[in-house]
């Protein structure tokens, strides 16, 4: 089984019962890997105290995307190769596509950029939400 990055969007609908039940399995698994700016994104979100507490315990459970200068050097090769191609991705993004890539595993997210990105690059999507 492979690592499995959830974007920011899928956690968002995970959260609100209507995302992949994908995530679900992957979190008993032990295989889902979390880029620290999903962390910031998800965290900067107008949430009381008890909430922020559980979903920072959550985050704090899994295993962090391999960061090192190398990742960055990557993360601003893609976002370069992706503007020659005519696609424009943030940092963020690219950050995220970034963390499947050098994973060699899969991006479950919502958001219609990764799929440019994934047209372009080896970056291997998850279908859409499983879950009704």
């Amino acid at each position: 089984m492979s690592a499995l990055v959830v974007d920011t969007s899928s956690w968002v609908s995970w959260f609100a019962g209507r995302g992949d039940s994908r995530i679900d399995e992957a979190l008993r698994e032990g295989r889902v890997f979390l880029p620290v700016i999903v962390a910031a994104e998800l965290l900067n979100g107008t949430l009381n105290e008890e909430d922020r507490s559980a979903l920072e315990d959550l985050l704090e459970d899994l295993p962090l995307c391999p960061l090192d200068l190398a990742h960055w050097f990557r993360v601003g090769s893609l976002r370069g190769t992706l503007r020659r191609a005519g696609v424009s991705l943030s940092t963020p993004d690219a950050h995220v596509a970034q963390c499947a890539l050098d994973l060699d595993g899969e991006l479950l997210t919502e958001d219609r950029v990764f799929a440019k990105v994934a047209s372009r690059t080896g970056l291997r999507l998850v279908a859409g939400p499983t879950r009704t």
